[in-house]
């Protein structure tokens, strides 16, 4: 059987996280990080600051007081819950499609939102204490946005098929695809390096008690809330919500008023929530209204299900083998694919992803950033008179010292030889050049000793600004003009910094 990322991998383009979304990941992985360093980080981008203090200050998230600052929030709420918050805004913020068709991403987010409440009331209740639930309940079904997105003629067939066999979406996503959401959903927040907590319980979320592993609880969290959220966004039937009755009371031993309360409750933070994110909830209603008739379905229902057979447990341990061996084999191809070898800064091929995005985001929203692009002086005389291996280590020694300076919202990267480029996203040229300024200076004091030899290096630095108003240019057009000034900067006496203006239309 082919491995399910091979499959995946040949019909659907994962797409990467938003750089924002990175930049806290790598942040919150570091032992030595503060809650300075993340709050300065959120801060970069006032947008997601001005939505999670809204969020910090609802009922919902903090009942304890007022939030004024993200440090503030970091330590009423801690960083495991503003980061969840954060990367949820984001998230949520990145997949906004356009309507197309039958498929309306407000729709789909309004039920994952209120899937992400329920899931989150329901952890409390049962004690499980799973501060991730949140975010794991929110993108449980984000594989049937990235689907649609990639192949929306094909998904139409998913759901033709399911209308007309009467079976379920994961079945009929399989039959187009040879993959579900569930998988797809999985391995995209696994090639995004988040953590195992968070990816696993999606890859089987819709199985129930058909797969068991350390995450059967959490799964068992996420049926019961995808129930609610179904319910309350308006599918029709009862038959979700006795279903939600049926795993309280089976797996975690709540009835009655408990289950009521609960149910009632997470309707009414649902609301809440969604006015954090800016979501109308449109004909979402109390669950109230309809519990009455949900009871009389509940009593028609099985007892229990089937135990599972032989042939699946040898599956089960099949395929938690097989994402496992997935798991390293990704983790690797990361490092390979988006990390310079040398250097150990990023390398060309994420700063072309990286700048491809910065410029949508700089035409959509009418932003602006600047790039610039340094090169080492006298590099090759260097490489003649010491060779390449000491060579190479000028350029690690010049990596390591730009990367303690560059501010944490800057991409650097190693762009080929001895030529780097950094973005600096929301930056204008003056303060661009107060950057390059600093980097050239930290260079030009900067000695590379190679036994009783003192090699001292300098770099000259072309600098360009790009906002919305110079119109759609390309990415080569911007990268031409910052090498322009870098041109400029080498013929007028290196060891300097100049900048050019892109035309504005």
């Amino acid at each position: 059987m082919q491995p399910i990322q091979a499959l995946i991998s040949g019909k659907i383009r994962l797409p990467s996280p938003p750089l924002i979304a990175i930049k806290i990941l790598e942040t919150i992985r570091k032992d030595d990080f503060t809650f300075q360093d993340l709050a300065f980080l959120i801060e970069s981008d006032p947008a997601l600051t001005a939505r999670i203090l809204k969020a910090s200050n609802s009922s919902y998230f903090n009942p304890r007081g007022a939030v004024t600052s993200i440090e503030r929030a970091l330590a009423l709420l801690g960083s495991i819950t503003v980061t969840n918050i954060a990367l949820s805004f984001v998230i949520v913020s990145e997949f906004q499609a356009e309507p197309n068709g039958s498929f309306d991403t407000t729709v789909f987010w309004r039920r994952a939102l209120t899937a992400a409440v329920a899931a989150d009331m329901v952890s409390t209740l049962v004690g499980s204490q799973n501060r991730d639930i949140f975010v794991i309940a929110l993108l449980q079904d984000i594989g049937i946005l990235v689907m649609y997105g990639n192949k929306p003629h094909d998904y139409q067939k998913v759901f033709q098929m399911r209308e007309q066999q009467r079976i379920a979406l994961c079945e009929a996503e399989r039959g187009i695809f040879g993959f579900d959401h569930q998988e797809l959903g999985a391995e995209l927040l696994l090639s995004w390096q988040l953590p195992e907590e968070l990816y696993a319980p999606i890859r089987h979320h819709h199985s129930g008690a058909a797969v068991s592993d350390p995450y059967q609880q959490q799964r068992d969290i996420l049926c019961v809330a995808d129930c609610l959220a179904s319910f309350c966004c308006g599918t029709p039937g009862d038959a979700k919500i006795s279903r939600a009755k049926q795993i309280l009371y089976e797996t975690f031993g709540l009835l009655g008023q408990e289950v009521e309360t609960l149910i009632e409750t997470a309707t009414a933070r649902a609301f809440e929530v969604l006015e954090s994110f800016a979501i109308p909830p449109d004909a979402m209603r109390p669950l109230s209204l309809i519990l009455q008739e949900a009871n009389q379905e509940l009593s028609n229902l099985h007892e229990s299900y089937e135990m599972q057979t032989i042939e699946l447990k040898q599956a089960k341990e099949k395929a938690e083998k097989r994402v496992q061996e997935l798991h390293d084999a990704n983790v690797l191809h990361r490092e390979l694919a988006f990390r310079d070898g040398l250097t150990g800064i990023y390398n060309r091929r994420f700063f072309q992803e990286a700048l491809d995005n910065e410029l949508m985001r700089a035409q959509r929203y009418k932003r602006q950033f600047s790039l610039a692009i340094f090169d080492v002086d006298d590099f090759k005389t260097i490489n003649d008179a010491h060779g390449h291996t000491v060579g190479d280590l000028v350029l690690i020694n010049i990596g390591k010292a730009v990367q303690e300076i560059v501010r944490v919202t800057d991409i650097f990267a190693r762009y080929g030889g001895d030529e780097f480029v950094i973005i600096m996203p929301e930056t204008d040229l003056s303060n661009a050049i107060v950057v390059a300024e600093n980097l050239r200076a930290r260079v030009e004091a900067l000695t590379t000793n190679v036994g009783d030899v003192a090699i001292k290096t300098t770099i000259s630095i072309g600098l360009t600004r790009y906002t919305a108003t110079a119109g759609n240019k390309t990415k080569e057009q911007i990268i031409d003009i910052a090498d322009k000034a870098l041109y400029l900067a080498k013929h007028g006496g290196k060891n300097s910094t100049r900048a050019l203006k892109f035309p504005e239309k």
